[in-house]
């Protein structure tokens, strides 16, 4: 078989980098969320037991889709990078088959939370990569010579990329793109907006049986087979649709307390994972609990959990007595689902004000009394814009770093 001109496969090759190294970058962007949809994988594929490998697998995955994708754009490697390009994108391809013929409830996660695909537009577009990837590779052979400059801009590209994943592992994403992003308001602070005081939403259980999940009332529970998967509102006949993030959470006696998150000046301290929550981790956010009280705030401590499960995970922490009573005494349970959503971190902190979500951190870089006092003083508006716009501009930054080494260097 003739290959085509050199200029044409090594568009076609560009290209086809162009997709990986993006589709690479979106998972390093958000970690946690790339796990999460690798247990969507799991499930789907009855691999439960595998759950526990998630984030590290999709962690892998992501870095084999960034690294081919650099080798694919800077033409290092060629018949290697073709190789390993072919069989991703000949796994991935089968993969979307299976998707498309059992539509499963999940996304693919192809970009991660960036952009979302339906089943069928992930298979054609897999389908087109496939054919880019013929016009580039085949019949194999013959793909020239590697620029030996392009091992400079490949190492230059693979140290940002390196410094971005170690980032996006300690922090929360530099531009969020799940429902709670900066400005977004909660449902709780539009729950009685323009109904004279009537609830908009009723409140609705999902649960999970033999791979398939099913709506439940509150008066019409199922029996012990069914596995809880998350709680929502779902809007009354009647009321006039919007998308608002709901973070719905109860107190130790089982009542919502959703209201208590769109008062002003509220800091949530989220634990979405209390077994693996160690003793130190604790204690910073009990410290943490008491100095944003003194500053001004309103903190609540919200654990994926219920009061005897959390009351257990802390007294097996060894930490002080009243400690332990104190977080116990002020804590609030919400599912693992919203908590994840809300917060990437694990004892991460997000700032509320009147509803609003103005501002995140992760446990790693949690405000201290100093940033505690300066946030009770300044201006919300700007602590959002500050917020919102710094993520956005690094991550396009860092972008333009890496597409302007690999293009002109």
């Amino acid at each position: 078989m003739k290959p085509l001109p050199m200029r044409i496969r090594r568009f076609c090759a560009f290209i086809t980098g162009v997709v990986f190294f993006l589709s690479g970058i979106f998972k390093l962007l958000d970690p946690v969320g790339a796990g999460l949809v690798m247990e969507d994988y799991y499930r789907f594929f009855h691999l439960d037991f595998l759950v526990f490998s998630a984030k590290p697998v999709a962690l892998v995955l992501a870095l084999l889709e960034t690294v081919t994708g650099a080798a694919l754009i800077t033409g290092l490697w060629r018949k290697v990078t073709a190789i390993a390009a072919s069989v991703l994108l000949g796994f991935f391809t089968l993969l979307t088959l299976v998707l498309v013929i059992f539509n499963p409830v999940m996304d693919c996660g192809c970009f991660g939370e960036v952009i979302h695909l339906t089943h069928m537009e992930t298979f054609v577009k897999n389908l087109i990569l496939c054919a880019l990837a013929l016009a580039a590779f085949l019949p194999y052979r013959d793909f020239g010579h590697n620029r030996r400059r392009k091992y400079v801009s490949f190492t230059m590209v693979m140290a940002g990329v390196i410094a971005f994943t170690v980032y996006s592992l300690l922090y929360i994403p530099l531009v969020n793109y799940t429902d709670f992003k900066p400005a977004s308001r909660l449902l709780a602070a539009e729950r009685f907006h323009e109904t004279d005081g009537e609830d908009m939403f009723d409140y609705v259980l999902v649960y999970e049986k033999g791979g398939k999940q099913k709506e439940f009332s509150l008066e019409n529970l199922p029996d012990s087979t069914w596995t809880f998967v998350e709680s929502k509102a779902v809007l009354k006949p009647g009321y006039r649709h919007e998308t608002f993030p709901e973070l719905s959470f109860t107190d130790a006696s089982g009542e919502y307390r959703n209201r208590l998150a769109v008062r002003h000046q509220v800091m949530v301290v989220s634990v979405y994972d209390v077994k693996n929550t160690g003793w130190k981790k604790w204690g910073r956010i009990a410290a943490f609990i008491e100095s944003s009280a003194a500053a001004g705030f309103n903190p609540i401590l919200i654990a994926a959990s219920y009061p005897e499960a959390l009351r257990h995970a802390l007294d097996a922490t060894g930490l002080d007595p009243r400690v332990r009573k104190y977080l116990t005494d002020n804590a609030c349970y919400a599912d693992y689902k919203t908590l994840i959503s809300m917060n990437r971190s694990n004892g991460g902190v997000t700032y509320f004000d009147n509803g609003y979500l103005v501002r995140k951190w992760a446990y790693a870089n949690m405000p201290d009394k100093e940033d505690l006092d300066e946030l009770a003083s300044g201006d919300i508006t700007e602590t959002l814009l500050d917020f919102s716009t710094s993520g956005k501009l690094t991550f396009k930054g860092f972008l333009l770093y890496c597409f302007a080494v690999m293009l002109l260097l």
